[in-house]
């Protein structure tokens, strides 16, 4: 303001504009160490803010000492002891620009930003070379120390800008704002620095002249950068794709001015011979820069386009949806994507060949454009999936008009040559407001868990998302996964933990398998039950698994009582679900299972839960009974866990006793959890049950139990649940050396 105003005497111009640079310099440099000792950010962002906080107290010193030198000691030397410091400047911001982090980039990517970088530098360098380092050079009866430091500033000026290029030209992981408020500062430090030394170079510098308006200005972007750089995420800002399209100019932006500066130099030579050559050449590289960026663009083009439709690819639809999730819509505004297949696509490509199939896909492009609003996305995802992106909805129900509208568009035939193809679509809606804030994978997900629904309720169809449907998908799944033998059984040994002289067992024999249901997810790999066994008891997949998982354990422990020496003895354990036992077919069922696979009934063990055995009615004792007098063991499992009651010992036909892990885990540890132990399996024992303790893991608890009584164990501490080529390798080499 003193400046531009022009108040008071240059010497008071002079000692405010120089005194104001201080506070500024310390505000920015306190803010830079806050940043430091917070901690918080990536490794390489707290390395790259060191540097740059060194770089912001090297620069705040220079301040105080130009301060000093200026404005209180009156005019300095030239180069003052603050015109090193500045200098110092230089090779620490360098540092930390180039240290910030980057997104991974391949080999030919690197050499290429390397490439732009260093002609931004080189059109740099022309100016530079115009308006300073030149006249040092060609400068007489200057000392040596004054030429040297001249030609140091314009040269860490010129560091600067390469740093600035590689920064503005790459697409950081670090805090975008932050980093675009520290690049205008220090182009604003780079402008000044010029001005410094062609004034110091022709008239002298005074301090309180215009070069000091950009030092100002850049000290309090420096301040905005640190400040900002300590209130937000280092996440990555999701509209990296457009800047970093926009800022590919800048090396085409310094060819142009380095040619404007030729030109500008030629004005003198005439146009001949000199100034025609020149003004060919900036034609000549003006229609080669066109041409480059009309290749780019076409390039940019094919990698987010479809080729067969012409529409957004997977690549463009996920960086749109990214996009649409940050920042999320306006208050009472939404957006929604649509996820799109195509019905019956599939025979059209088997009967009519992919011709169809690829005419019916074009033809799906046009009604999507039709029906879509300029501004939004229509993209394919693949095969016959689509999506579509709806920005700046006024409510739900817009979304839900043009979801009927596309429904009804891609109902339209497609006629090849004498035949009519006919598909339709369904559509699964998912829509991004206050109410349901969600990123982009869960956004796209949401899409698609609604258009599976739509496809399993008819067909030709849309179907909006709600947090319901994603049991409905889920238990599909799992359905879809019995059907197609993605269940396997592993099998845990229970085994003896004392000698039993009538039969022959010596501890640690195995006399029992356990069978264990896992999911073998095509994308999730190996589950453990307690992934999808609730899932299946809410929706009632249970049974059929159950079934499955009861025909597959018999199945394979008949194949090893004929082929293992002493498997004969095994019994095997397979679990029931309360809602199994429930099924009024249930005894029929495990009939037939056992006559199927051959497996004989007196080595079956089922195992039941208390919460049947606590809340049983009359037909359920009666399977339970049946069962019995076929030979079948029942066992209850976890016992302990429920509300236990005696009475059901007597009342149920149960032979076996599963204690709890519960009352094992702190056996070794405490006298109290002993006796508890002692007592439940004395309480079998009174009832005539075979006891088992389950959850095993040393030595100690294995002796303990012994001790008390209990016949069986299974645990971790023996066995842990196997495969079945490991299980029959285990009962394999029991039987070899008994």
């Amino acid at each position: 303001m003193f400046y531009l105003g022009r108040w008071g005497s240059d010497d008071a111009r002079r000692f405010v504009t120089d005194l104001v640079h201080v506070p500024i310099s310390l505000v920015y440099t306190v803010l830079g160490l806050r940043i430091v000792l917070r901690g918080q950010r990536t490794p390489r962002t707290q390395r790259a803010w060191m540097f740059i906080t060194a770089a912001f107290g090297c620069r705040m010193v220079a301040q105080v000492s130009w301060f000093i030198e200026d404005a209180v000691l009156g005019y300095p030397s030239y180069p003052a002891v603050a015109d090193y410091l500045f200098i110092a400047f230089v090779p620490l911001m360098f540092t930390g620009l180039l240290v910030m982090p980057t997104d991974r980039r391949s080999r030919i990517d690197r050499i290429k930003l390397v490439l732009d970088a260093l002609i931004v530098a080189a059109g740099t360098f022309m100016i530079l070379w115009y308006l300073l380092l030149g006249p040092i050079v060609v400068t007489e009866n200057v000392p040596l120390h004054q030429i040297v430091f001249s030609s140091a500033l314009p040269v860490g000026d010129l560091l600067l800008v390469l740093a600035l290029a590689i920064v503005l030209m790459r697409r950081s992981t670090g805090a975008d704002t932050a980093m675009r408020l520290l690049a205008a500062a220090v182009a604003l430090f780079v402008t000044a620095d010029v001005a410094y030394g062609y004034l110091q170079l022709h008239v002298g510098f005074v301090g309180g002249t215009w070069p000091d308006l950009f030092w100002l200005s850049g000290d309090y972007l420096l301040v905005l950068a640190a400040h900002q750089t300590y209130r937000q995420d280092h996440a990555a800002s999701e509209g990296a794709d457009r800047r970093g399209a926009a800022v590919n100019w800048l090396p085409y932006g310094a060819i142009a001015l380095a040619y404007g500066l030729l030109g500008y130099l030629a004005r003198a030579q005439g146009l001949y011979p000199l100034g025609g050559m020149i003004i060919g050449a900036i034609v000549m590289t003006s229609l080669v820069i066109a041409r480059q960026m009309y290749v780019l663009h076409e390039n940019r083009e094919l990698a987010v386009t479809d080729p067969l439709t012409g529409l957004a690819n997977r690549t463009m639809i996920n960086n749109r949806v990214a996009a649409l999730t940050s920042p999320p819509p306006r208050a009472g505004r939404c957006c929604a994507v649509l996820a799109i297949d195509l019905d019956r696509f599939k025979p059209i490509n088997d009967e009519y060949g992919h011709e169809a199939g690829d005419a019916v896909l074009q033809a799906v492009a046009v009604a999507l454009r039709a029906v879509i609003r300029t501004g939004d996305t229509a993209g394919r995802l693949g095969g016959d999936e689509f999506a579509v992106i709806l920005r700046d909805l006024p409510d739900r129900a817009a979304a839900e008009r043009i979801a009927a509208r596309l429904v009804e568009a891609l109902r339209t035939p497609v006629i090849l040559g004498d035949v009519v193809l006919t598909v339709e679509a369904s559509i699964g809606v998912a829509v991004l407001d206050a109410t349901n804030p969600a990123d982009r994978d869960q956004l796209l997900h949401q899409a698609d868990v609604a258009m599976y629904t739509a496809k399993r309720s008819g067909r030709c169809r849309y179907e909006f998302y709600t947090p319901q449907l994603e049991s409905g998908i889920r238990d599909a799944e799992l359905r879809h996964a019995i059907d197609n033998d993605e269940l396997v059984v592993h099998y845990q040994p229970a085994v003896a933990l004392g000698i039993d002289r009538g039969s022959g067992l010596q501890p640690g024999d195995i006399v029992a398998f356990e069978a264990l249901v896992r999911w073998n997810h095509p994308a999730r790999g190996l589950l453990m039950p307690g992934t999808f066994i609730e899932l299946a008891e809410e929706t009632g997949a249970v049974v059929p698994m159950g079934q499955w998982v009861l025909r597959e354990a018999c199945r394979q422990v008949a194949a090893w009582r004929t082929s293992i020496p002493g498997a004969d003895r095994i019994r095997l354990s397979v679990n029931l679900s309360p809602l199994q036992v429930r099924q009024t077919d249930l005894v029929d069922v495990v009939s037939d299972i056992l006559d199927e696979t051959g497996f004989p009934a007196d080595r079956l063990v089922l195992e039941i839960t208390e919460s049947v055995a606590l809340q049983p009615d009359q037909q359920t004792l009666a399977r339970l009974e049946t069962l019995h007098e076929r030979g079948i063991r029942l066992a209850v499992d976890d016992f302990g866990t429920g509300y236990s009651a005696l009475s059901y010992l007597q009342r149920f036909p149960v032979s076996i006793l599963k204690i709890d892990r519960s009352f094992i885990s702190g056996i070794a540890d405490t006298a109290k959890a002993r006796r508890i132990a002692e007592a439940v399996i004395r309480l079998g024992s009174a009832f005539d049950m075979h006891v088992v303790a389950e959850g095993i893991e040393t030595a100690e608890q294995a002796r303990l139990l012994t001790d008390m009584g209990c016949g069986f164990g299974q645990g971790y501490y023996f066995h842990r649940p196997l495969d079945p080529a490991a299980a029959a390798e285990t009962l394999y080499t029991g039987a070899r050396t008994a």
